[in-house]
């Protein structure tokens, strides 16, 4: 039996060392026809990374074809995608139209695209660190649905990044690190691609054991592949240990050095270095120049056994770091050269690539071109009986209802930040599936954003109990934050970028584990900017959160510049899958936040932003709700102007009791005066802009909700625009109808003061929007 065993095993080694083979041909070939073969008609670089393809072949063959489960999720290191498209390929999932279009329109994207590729992407990576770090945040979104009753523990998967050296220099790797470990994630494996070579230079050679030990100080077990199979034999044999301690202590640089130069090289150095030494020379004689090449390149990210018995040794939930050893261009002729990263091979380099692998001019794109038939047909039938070829479709999770309307909050003076925190705390009291589904999190803002309330109710999750120890010591708090496996908060330290990664992966649980989750973020406004690459990483592969920024503008004026958001509208504007909305009223918020549930669940949806206030404003009473529909398609006429009026105002969001007074101040003077209340610049630019696309496509198009609102005003008609933010946001108003504009803002650092002084001094009260009024529309 232990025969039979050990005959399929080499069997399989066997077959998945063919794979890698062929893996690291269509990867390379698809990377060659899209610069040398198919047309160029820019004369442009299409690029592509043979390189750092030919690094993972044997990691991902043995990964794929192996180790992975139906249940598994892997982030693909971003300059390996084409290995990724080449797996599914060979499985069927891949079009060869796809391949041939490599980094062109319509074509497999240049990175691995949850929201543009045919194939199936369980995560989209390109910002390189970010991918990595997001496996970590869905493995405790899976230990959230599990802890929940949503998920069995026995259906939970690992998380798996694949990712090269050079994303340990991404400073958001070591910051979801320590998240992870305040969270005890478990299912997460990260395995590196350690070519030790980057962009610009090679790893300095002092790193090596120092990301073994930030991982393992991390709770991570660490399993590092640095030999292959040959090297470990070799090293058995007479002269070998000195071989060992050579190679262990030869510089990084100088490794790459001798691979691209070959096996003359390898000798003529060791003999050099080592070959006084017992028995060495005698080894080395054992090995002809091409046997020694492989010999000293047969690392353990290039061995199909060292890292099947890595992924059999990880069989559990440790979260695991593999560092694999291997050759950046491993098995290419540009194999360790330092400038093999964006560099790809030469026609007559891939030629001979080719008819190395037996296969025939015209048959480059054959799946098993070169092998046989005997040999296609086993290869075939063997990636076929893998797990991950059973992987299942991505999951179509059931919508949460929402209900009709979400309750306003009484007060005749309210902020928008306050109604927010008092919604959520109604929907935590109801217990209704709304409420269920609705998961929080902040970067240790939680009280000051207002989400306390619904903390109280619904308490922080975590895996194991944690007592609120001043309540049991009866110590009077207003914050009642006991943690447990039921609890409906995930709380995280200051860190924006974990911040939204953790948004991005509550926002794919419906894909990724069947389960629909309603995430609901809040982050102080102007921090948003600290985490963007991560924001825009999350709408990129359009996961759905609710994001609140609050407080924005002037509002923190006592705080300074540094607390005070000025470009986030434009932030909001220019963010594809994320709509941007900006209340002043309690009953807007209300109403954008039911919008904003249902909205995130909708095929055509998205996210949302609200940018909200800690500025408390006089509510106003409303005689009906026609508003409404308007309010949610971005704008609405608090006052609406008299038929041909020859002048608006028009305000965003907190600054609405000055722009109230100024309309009442003016309103006697010009008859007809209209007040447009702009609850999202966002979806009113986004409507005009597409109306304008559509000239040329649809020249029926209706008009865009914008030209509708300013349709009742005189077409030469001037708007005075006033937003506590970039006066940007709104000043592209005029260009809708040809209207001329005087826009107010922010549009330098702020100082400390109150609203009264800050407003004052930067032109934002009530006075200077009548002063503009009077100077646009009187002509004073």
């Amino acid at each position: 039996m232990a025969t039979a065993i050990s005959e399929t095993r080499q069997a399989d080694i066997h077959a998945l060392e063919a794979l890698d083979t062929r893996l690291r041909w269509l990867s390379s070939w698809t990377v060659h026809n899209a610069n040398h073969v198919r047309t160029k008609r820019d004369g442009m670089k299409v690029g592509g990374h043979q390189a750092s393809c030919a690094s993972m072949t044997t990691i991902m063959s043995a990964l794929y074809f192996s180790a992975l489960r139906p249940q598994d999720k892997v982030a693909v290191k971003p300059h390996a995608g084409p290995v990724l498209h080449a797996i599914h390929y060979l499985l069927g999932n891949q079009s060869l139209d796809q391949l041939q279009r490599f980094r062109g329109l319509g074509g497999m994207q240049s990175y691995p695209s949850r929201t543009k590729d045919q194939i199936p992407v369980d995560f989209s990576t390109g910002s390189v660190g970010l991918g990595v770090a997001i496996t970590a945040f869905a493995s405790l979104v899976q230990d959230y649905l599990i802890a929940h009753g949503q998920m069995a523990e026995a259906d939970a998967g690992r998380m798996i990044a694949l990712m090269g050296d050079a994303e340990l220099d991404e400073g958001n790797i070591y910051e979801c690190l320590i998240e992870a470990y305040k969270h005890d994630i478990r299912n997460c494996w990260w395995i590196v691609d350690y070519n030790r070579q980057s962009l610009d230079s090679t790893t300095a050679d002092r790193m090596f054991r120092r990301f073994d030990d930030i991982f393992e100080t991390c709770g991570w077990r660490v399993l590092t592949l640095k030999y292959g199979k040959l090297q470990q034999a070799a090293f058995r044999k007479p002269g070998g240990k000195s071989l060992e301690e050579w190679i262990d202590n030869c510089p990084n640089a100088d490794y790459a050095v001798l691979t691209y130069q070959g096996g003359a090289a390898w000798r003529a150095r060791l003999i050099a270095d080592i070959g006084g030494r017992p028995n060495v020379r005698k080894l080395l004689d054992s090995y002809d120049d091409d046997a020694l090449s492989a010999l000293m390149t047969n690392l353990g990210g290039h061995c199909v056994e060292t890292l099947l018995e890595a992924f059999a040794a990880a069989d559990d939930d440790i979260p695991t770091m593999f560092i694999a050893y291997t050759i950046k261009g491993f098995g290419l002729p540009l194999a360790g050269h330092k400038d093999n990263h964006s560099g790809m091979m030469n026609p007559p380099q891939i030629a001979e690539l080719r008819a190395s692998l037996n296969i025939a001019e015209g048959q480059e794109w054959e799946p098993y071109a070169g092998l046989g038939d005997n040999v296609a047909a086993e290869l075939d039938a063997f990636i076929k009986k893998s797990a991950f070829a059973a992987t299942p479709p991505e999951h179509q999770a059931e919508a949460v209802p929402v209900p009709d309307r979400l309750p306003v909050p009484d007060g005749e003076e309210q902020s928008t930040q306050s109604a927010f925190g008092r919604i959520l705390m109604d929907l935590a009291k109801a217990g209704d599936p709304l409420g269920d589904r609705i998961v929080t999190t902040a970067p240790d803002v939680t009280q000051t954003t207002n989400l306390g309330g619904f903390v109280n109710r619904r308490g922080l999750f975590r895996r194991r109990e944690l007592a609120d120890v001043f309540h049991v010591a009866k110590i009077p708090s207003a914050q009642k934050w006991s943690g447990h496996t039921a609890g409906q908060h995930i709380e995280l330290g200051i860190a924006e970028n974990n911040f939204f990664l953790m948004l991005a992966a509550l926002g794919l649980s419906a894909p990724h584990f069947g389960t629909r989750l309603l995430p609901v973020g809040t982050v102080y406004d102007p921090f948003i900017s600290r985490g963007l690459d991560a924001l825009n990483y999350g709408c990129y592969q359009d996961a759905r959160f609710l994001l609140v920024g609050t407080p924005s503008g002037l509002t923190l004026g006592a705080e300074g510049g540094a607390h005070q958001s000025i470009n986030t509208p434009l932030i909001g504007m220019g963010q594809p899958n994320l709509d941007y909305f900006e209340p002043a009223y309690a009953d807007e918020v209300a109403l954008l936040m039911r919008h904003a549930f249902d909205h995130m669940q909708k095929a055509d949806g998205s996210s949302v932003y609200l940018r909200l206030s800690t500025r408390s404003i006089p509510q106003i009473t409303r005689n009906d709700a026609d508003w409404e529909a308007d309010a949610i398609k971005g704008g609405y006429w608090l006052r609406k102007p008299a038929p041909g009026s020859e002048a608006a105002l028009v305000f965003t969001g907190a600054i609405a009791p000055e722009a109230l007074a100024a309309w009442e101040l003016l309103a006697e003077d010009m008859p007809g005066l209209g007040l447009l209340n702009a609850t999202s610049p966002d979806l009113l630019h986004r409507g005009w802009s597409a109306r304008r696309a559509a000239r040329w496509t649809d020249k029926n198009a209706a008009p865009s909700h914008v030209e509708t609102l300013l349709s009742a005003l005189a077409p030469g008609a001037g708007l005075v625009t006033v937003i506590d933010g970039s006066p940007g946001a709104l000043s592209w108003l005029g260009g809708v109808k040809g209207m001329r504009v005087s826009p107010l803002g922010i549009d330098r650092f702020g100082q400390t003061g109150d609203l009264p002084d800050l407003y004052r001094t930067y032109r934002l009260d009530a006075d200077a929007i009548v002063e503009a009024a009077a100077e646009l529309f009187l002509g004073e």
